[in-house]
């Protein structure tokens, strides 16, 4: 089916594309490297088992919720959108 410009495949690429970019976002923000027993932020002890579900933590739950919660949670790119919402 043509939807004008678009070729037939064009909505599942702009699709799978932004799971492409998500994936790579994560993969980005893994943590690597030992872990710490006191969070770099305030200073608190990271518990046991915090530490061993997630290797090479920096944060407690507290600082790192409130790290999560500044971070942008989707792309700035509107793939969806048509080619005149882009140029904003």
């Amino acid at each position: 089916m043509a939807n004008g410009w678009a070729s037939d495949g064009a909505v599942q690429q702009q699709i799978d594309d932004s799971i492409d970019d998500a994936v790579k976002r994560a993969r980005a923000e893994l943590l690597a490297g030992p872990g710490r027993l006191y969070c770099e932020a305030c200073e608190a002890e990271i518990p046991l088992k915090r530490r061993q579900a997630l290797p090479g933590v920096r944060r407690c739950v507290g600082c790192q919720a409130e790290l999560d919660a500044e971070k942008p949670s989707s792309s700035p790119y509107n793939r969806r959108g048509n080619k005149d919402s882009q140029l904003r």
